[in-house]
Parts: C-alpha cells; structure tokens; sequence
C-alpha cells in the first residue's frame, strides 16, 4: 500500500488542471466582449443555464470542509453529521420557493444591497463588513488551511507550503475570469468531485470488505459498518446522562440531537443558503424559473453528498478500531486522507483532482463574493463614487488578489488555530456566531412589513453579542442548569452549552427584541418589499423536483432514525 502520489496520479491531476484551465479560458474568451461590464463580470447576469447554477452551489459548497471536515464527523458522529447535507436539500426548497422570487423581483444583486434597499445604509454597511471579515477569516482561510493539509499528506508530508500556494494561484487563475467562468468551470468541478467521491467511497467500502472477510464487494462491507459501528448509523445523538462518558458528551456537543432540529441546524442551513451572497449569487442573475430549477437541481445533489463525503469517514473509523488504519493521522480530520491511501494508482490521482477541484471551486466562489461585496457595497458606495464599469472590474480583481493574500499569511502558519478544534466544527461554530442576527434580520426584511432599519441594526449586533455570550460565557455567568439549556462539561476543565443550542436562543431572542422594537414604528415601513402571492407559486415541473426530493429525504430518515 503506497500512501504517497506516484507518477499516474501526477498525469491525471495535471491532465484534470489543463481540461479546467482549458475550458475556463474558453468561457473568458467568449465573455471577452463583456470584459469590462461590471454586473456581466460579477454576476454572469442572464447567461447562466439551470444546470450550471445547480452545478456551480454544488461546486462551492462542498469543499475542504466537506471532503475533510465532515469525513471527519463521519468517523467521530457518523451518519448525525449527514443531517447538514439532507436538511440542506429541504432550505433549499425554501429558498427557491420563498427566497429568490423576492430577489429577483426587487432587483436585489448583493446582500448588502437587499439590507440597504429594505432597512437603510448603515445596516448595509455594517453587515458588508461582517461579511467581508467572515469570508475572509472564517471560510476563505479554513477552505485553503484544510485542502493544503489533506493533499499535503497523500503527496508524502512535506509540500504544505507549496500546494497552499498552488492551490491559492489555481483558485485565482479562474476567479479573475468573474462569475461566469467562475461557474462554468464549476460544472467540470463538480462532476469530478462527484466521481472521484463515489470512487472513494467505493475503495472504502471494499477495503472494508476485504479485512473482514466478506470478499471486495461494496455492499457487504457497508453492511459490515453497520454490524461493527451501530452507533454511527444513528441520525439522533441522546442526551447525555449522569453515567456517560466524555466521548459521548462530546458528540452531544457537536450535534445536540432532537435539539439541532429544533434550534440550529436550521438557522446554518437557511441562512448559508438564502442570505449568503457567497451562495445566492449564482441564481441572482437568471430568470425566476432557471434560478428556481437550478436551486432545486442542487438541492437533488445534496442528497448524495453523504455518501461522498461522509461514508469514508466511517469506514475509517472502523478500520482504525480493528487495527486497519495505522496510517491515521491527524485526529478525525486525518480520516479522509487515510482512506485514499487505499486507493490504487490512477485512480488515487482523480480522488486528489475531486478534493482539489472541491477546494479550488470553493476559494474561486469565495473570493469572487468577497469582491463583489467590497466593489458594489464598499468601495463604489463610499471610496470612489464615480468608478465606472472598467474601474469596477480592476477593483474586483484586486480585491480578489488582496483576499487570497490574506488568506495564504494567515493559514501559512495556522494562526486561527483551524487545526486545532476540527476544520467543519470551525467553520458551524464561528459562522453560527452571526448567523441568527443575519437570519432574523433578513426573514424579518423579506416577510414582515413592519420591520424597521432600527430593529435590524439592532438584530445584527444583538444576535452577535448573545451569540458570544451563550457560547463563551453563559454557563459561568448564569451556572450549568436552567430553564433555557444544560451545559455540559467540555473535557477542558468547563462547561459548555451545544452551540445549535446557542444558536437557537440568540435566534429566539432577537426576534424578540427586533419584533418589539419593530412595533415602536408604522404598520407598514415605507421600506418595505412588495410581495403578492403569485411571486410564489410553482410550476409543475418545480412541483414534481421538490416532492422527489422529500420522499427521498422521507426514506432515508425512516431508515436511520
């Protein structure tokens, strides 16, 4: 078993760089007219097609986190962590019945643009530093950390600086091209991912097989899993009792059972999913009909992304307890680059290609919002007022040079400490800090003819203060056991609330206070969005994707409940 890259898996990365740079460029050539149309360069406006908007949230949505991060869930939780994936595929139901027929109809290019058009400038300006801040320290950082690590290990431990830097020149290779190359390229992303993902998991399953002695056949070795690891084909994590053991405290922790579904795994889902310039700008440029049908097109991709991403994670941790595994390093967020150790030359090189295109897909997204967000929400708004559409672009470009650079300083040493706490529990965590304020603010906007820009600015800061203090500071403050949560010990030395539990009580009392303030003001603020009933309604065709896919969500829950 050879754990380092040979001389086909080299032929085949560089064989899948040279088809994306290839194509990529083409698409630039084609847009070679729109080069200095700024909504052209940031939005792809009206060029997009359902299949490369559905390809292209794919693409950006699964990354390092994914492939890294959740595989490590999978080995420590198991099937719990695939919750994110599947409740995904229902927000995005939501979003694309509900959300975008009031973007669209509205005009609404950015979210910042959406917070300034329905509350006033300071929410917009507030919130475009938030955003700004989180994609670059939080997502843009940890994508980039977690993708160098991973393929790093697989290429024999000692290139960690050299595949950042080639991942982050790779990433801004096809981001200067704007948001149509950006997506495009995407459609090839996400078909590799998927392959060398199901090719992954595939070997996984096998090798499962072969150690314990039912033969190299895919199906007896996940029935194997299921024999050896009941546990991680739960999808509820029980409270903790006065007789559990760290461990299981820990998994609580991470993914608090019935309570996520009640309190946080909805606000990550929905908001990431429907207030998140990162994600809806894809859909902001195209038709009702396309956005809608790509939106739900991705939301049918969700559904396998646990097999991709999750199920290698559990067949490690099966090996790893029968002494199958020495190779695993790293802690849980090792257990993906340990699987692929199996895989045999070749097909170890597209694995690689799968992981570098998630991560390359994702940075390329990532700072192609960024600089969305800083031109048309910053810079034009308030530096250079008269910027024109060629300036525009130039300033894109640079802000994507500028966020990229940022992100290689401070994971060239890990600063953040990403490594530290498990890149997927990172990212939840400190997105969660600002994702009930975020969420309320814009639900509230969209829904509530009442809001008003004082209870929104309010939203956004309070939701950010109850999430620090919930999360850091509560059970210190107000003891272990009360009316609002039980805290756990964390195995540090304190005690610890769940932060779905954190994040469903920030989100809970900012609605409180926004709607209280909310009433101090008119019936109807002047600001406020018009919205009639046939914005929402669907066409058949919409009907027949969104029952498919809750059938099969349906399915899968009744299986692993």
């Amino acid at each position: 078993m050879n754990q380092n890259l040979a001389f086909a898996d080299y032929a085949v990365f560089i064989i899948y760089f040279i088809v994306v740079s290839a194509y990529g460029y083409s698409v630039y050539r084609k847009r070679k007219q729109d080069e200095h149309d700024a909504k052209a360069y940031f939005l792809a406006e009206g060029n997009l097609t359902w299949w490369a908007i559905g390809a292209s949230l794919i693409a950006s949505n699964i990354s390092a986190e994914q492939f890294i991060g959740m595989s490590g869930e999978g080995f420590f939780l198991g099937i719990a962590v695939a919750a994110y994936e599947w409740l995904a595929a229902v927000a995005l139901i939501i979003v694309a019945v509900w959300f975008i027929p009031v973007y669209l109809k509205n005009k609404i290019y950015t979210m910042p643009q959406f917070l300034k058009t329905r509350y006033n400038e300071s929410t917009a300006l507030i919130m475009a530093v938030f955003w700004l801040f989180l994609y670059v320290f939080v997502n843009l950082t940890s994508i980039l950390y977690l993708g160098a690590v991973a393929i790093n290990g697989l290429a024999g431990g000692e290139y960690l600086h050299v595949i950042m830097i080639g991942l982050a020149v790779f990433a801004l290779f096809i981001s200067l091209g704007g948001m149509k190359v950006v997506a495009y390229t995407d459609v090839i992303q996400v078909a590799v991912l998927i392959i060398g993902g199901l090719v992954t998991s595939y070997i996984a399953l096998t090798t499962v097989g072969q150690y314990f002695g039912v033969g190299q056949n895919a199906i007896e070795g996940f029935k194997v899993l299921m024999r050896e690891a009941p546990e991680h084909f739960k999808m509820i994590i029980p409270r903790p009792t006065a007789n559990s053991s760290q461990l299981d405290i820990d998994k609580y922790l991470t993914f608090p059972g019935l309570m996520s579904y009640l309190a946080g795994i909805w606000i990550i889902n929905l908001n990431y999913w429907g207030c998140n310039q990162y994600i809806t700008q894809r859909a902001l440029g195209a038709d009702l009909q396309t956005a809608r049908t790509g939106i739900l097109f991705a939301g049918m991709l969700k559904l396998l992304m646990p097999l991709i991403v999750m199920l290698p994670g559990i067949a490690a941790y099966v090996l790893y307890q029968n002494g199958h595994l020495p190779q695993l390093v790293g802690g849980k967020d090792g257990a993906y680059s340990a699987v692929l150790t199996f895989l045999p030359t070749g097909l170890k090189g597209l694995s690689v290609a799968a992981l570098t295109a998630a991560i390359v897909a994702s940075l390329a997204g990532k700072v192609n919002s960024i600089s969305t967000i800083y031109t048309l929400d910053v810079h034009k708004k308030y530096i250079q007022k008269d910027a024109g559409e060629k300036q525009q672009v130039n300033i894109g470009r640079i802000a994507v040079f500028a966020a990229m650079l940022l992100a290689v300083l401070f994971t060239w040493n890990d600063l953040l400490g990403i490594g530290g706490v498990g890149g997927f529990t990172y990212i939840q965590k400190y997105t969660g800090f600002i994702s009930p304020g975020v969420f309320a603010m814009f639900f509230l906007g969209m829904f509530w003819k009442r809001t008003t820009g004082t209870a929104a600015i309010v939203g956004v800061i309070l939701g950010f203060v109850l999430s620090v203090l919930f999360n850091e500071y509560a059970p210190a403050l107000f003891g272990n056991e009360t009316l609002l949560y039980t805290a756990y010990p964390n195995g540090k030395g304190a005690f610890e609330i769940p932060f779905h539990i954190c994040m469903g009580l920030s989100f809970f009392f900012t609605m409180l206070a926004m709607i209280g303030i909310s009433f101090a003001g008119p019936k109807v603020n002047p600001k406020a969005f018009e919205i009639d009933s046939e914005m929402f309604k669907v066409k058949p065709q919409t009907t027949v994707l969104i029952v498919i896919t809750l059938l099969v969500i349906v399915a899968l829950y009744v299986k692993f409940w």
